[in-house]
This record gives C-alpha cells, sequence and structure tokens, in this order.
C-alpha cells in the first residue's frame, strides 16, 4: 500500500485518481500508523513553502516521514519536493526536512515568464530508477521556486533559463519530482508505476 500523506497542502485526489488509474492500492491518510504500515509514501504539495512546512509540522508527522524515508520508497511531488531540502527561501528562511542536500529559492530572471508553467522536456543528468522504460519525454511544471542542489543528487532538468532541477534523490529511499507526474500523461504514469515497482527492491 501506497500512503499519500495528508496534511492539508496537498493535491492529494489526484494523486490518488493517478494510483487508482494504475491499478495500485493507496491511501490518504495523516496517521502515524498508516505512514508506518505503509509499503511507499508520496508527499504532495502545492501552494507556499513555509506554510505547508507549519502544516506538516502541525501534522506530527515530521518524524515519522524522517524515519520512514529511510527504509522506504519515498516521493516528494512539485512543493513535496522542495520540502525534502534543507531549507527553503521562499518568501522567508524557512527549515525543511533535510532529506536532500540543498536548498529551494526563486528561479532566477532570465527574461522568461514566472511562473515556470507548462510542459519540458526532462534532459537526464544521472541514472534513476524512476526512468525505466523512459525516452525524451516531456511533463508538466508549474512552480515559482525551484531547488539547488549537488549535481550527484541531481537525475533530471529541464532548460528555463539554466538547469531547473526536475527529478532528485538521495541515492536509497527519497525521491523527487518538481513536476506533476500525476498530471504529465503517459510519461507520469509511467514514473509513478516505476515508483511503485521499488517497493521490496531496496
Amino acid at each position: 500500500m501506497i500512503a499519500i500523506i495528508d496534511y492539508g497542502a496537498g493535491n492529494i485526489f489526484s494523486v490518488k485518481n493517478a494510483l487508482d488509474y494504475l491499478g495500485l492500492e493507496s491511501k490518504l491518510t495523516s496517521e502515524k500508523s498508516d505512514l508506518e504500515a505503509a509499503d511507499a509514501l508520496i508527499l504532495p504539495g502545492v501552494g507556499a513553502f513555509p506554510a505547508a512546512w507549519r502544516k506538516l509540522c502541525e501534522s506530527g508527522l515530521v518524524d515519522t516521514i524522517k524515519a520512514q524515508s529511510q527504509v522506504k520508497p519515498f516521493m516528494g511531488i512539485c512543493l513535496g519536493m522542495q520540502l525534502l531540502f534543507e531549507k527553503s527561501f521562499e518568501f522567508e528562511e524557512c527549515e525543511g526536512l533535510g532529506l536532500v542536500k540543498g536548498y529551494v529559492d526563486k528561479i532566477p530572471d532570465t527574461g522568461l515568464v514566472i511562473p515556470h508553467m507548462g510542459w519540458n522536456k526532462l534532459e537526464y543528468a544521472n541514472p534513476c530508477p524512476l526512468f525505466e522504460g523512459l525516452g525524451d519525454n516531456f511533463v508538466y511544471f508549474v512552480h515559482s521556486y525551484q531547488a539547488f542542489c549537488p549535481d550527484g543528487e541531481l537525475n533530471a532538468y529541464v532548460e528555463y533559463g539554466g538547469k531547473v532541477p526536475a527529478v532528485v534523490s538521495d541515492g536509497k529511499f527519497v525521491y523527487g519530482c518538481q513536476f506533476h507526474p500525476e498530471k504529465s500523461g503517459k510519461t507520469g504514469l509511467k514514473i509513478l508505476e516505476n515508483f511503485a515497482g521499488l517497493i521490496g527492491t531496496r
């Protein structure tokens, strides 16, 4: 079972619908016991980092998330990916989960429209099991802030006035997708399917 963490700041229903479409058992939950019993975890997120972080802290799930992310597949989506990092500078300096090295800040001004919204082609940087069976694929983004992380944790990026991290990982159990796989057609569904395929393999 994949637990979709419901902390009041996520696009939880679209993720649930995508997993249902794939025939993958999942549950929307805010219960520690469900996170501990799950085979994998997904942390969605929409909105601003500080508000989402406060809600996550208020949920009482931070310590459980940190512990479970060390023993089972864990994916952060969009703002959920940004919450994986050590800190963010969106509106104010704010700590994050610290599961992936780096920080989050505004997408640099290169004359392109911000927010970055629409379809972009993934450019692969480092191997990642989420890419199994993918080729040159486009995924859907909606965001104004991006991750800044070491090259070793960057698996894929898109070009938008520069390299914008699209997929990151810690090399163990933690993965982050800046785009919305649940809104990215066949490519996004394949990424979610590959994520589910990690259950029991690490």
